[in-house]
């Protein structure tokens, strides 16, 4: 890609972050984008095929690599012998957690768009895929409980279900509210000591 290029790029992409935080995925102009980015219709087709292509470009790395560090870190936590993984419960959590925060973080505006402005698109079930993946990973703790010989009373999956979407949506509200990191960061870590000592109790443990 010339260097032209690349300028032209970035005076699109610029343009549509703008256009995206104020008005949301659903109800931002292409024309206002092209207008902003000073090229013409033409020249923005020359990149991307619609609005949702345009969207994606902007959020789907970050998104990616979101959710992969997430996943990387069940699969660390499930990979751990089964007698030893009560005692990693929340460390592996924990540092995950932190780390996701540091690179949303990094990476603001995206994930605003994200959680606050992509409805209409893929990315806006990003808290119901979390969801997905840490109920998983709940039934498959409760499972190691169970041939620990320290069975988990019945859970009702709705309240499972709810206080799992809770959780995520407490991480995010740091996010969306941009607080400075080190208050985040402590935040979490009271949040993580709050949720984890509530698992506990509800899992009998």
């Amino acid at each position: 890609m010339s260097e032209a290029e690349t300028t032209t790029l970035q005076l699109i992409h610029a343009a549509a972050m703008q256009e995206f935080l104020e008005k949301d995925f659903k109800s931002a102009s292409l024309r206002n984008i092209v207008k902003k980015a000073g090229v013409t219709t033409g020249a923005f087709y020359g990149y991307y095929a619609s609005k949702e292509s345009l969207f994606e470009a902007l959020v789907c790395e970050q998104y990616d690599y979101f959710i992969g560090l997430f996943k990387k870190a069940q699969q660390k936590f499930s990979s751990i012998p089964h007698d030893k993984q009560p005692k990693y419960l929340g460390e592996i959590s924990g540092t995950c957690m932190d780390e996701m925060l540091l690179y949303a973080y990094q990476h603001l505006n995206v994930f605003k768009l994200i959680l606050c402005h992509s409805e209409g698109t893929r990315f806006s079930g990003l808290i119901d895929e979390m969801v997905e993946i840490e109920v998983r990973g709940t039934h498959d703790y409760l499972t190691v409980l169970e041939k620990l010989g320290r069975p988990s009373p019945p859970i009702d999956e709705h309240l499972e279900h709810v206080l799992i979407t809770g959780m995520f949506n407490t991480f995010f509200e740091l996010v969306i509210h941009e607080m400075p990191l080190e208050k985040a960061r402590h935040y979490l870590s009271e949040m993580r000591a709050f949720y984890t000592a509530g698992w506990m109790k509800i899992m009998g443990q």
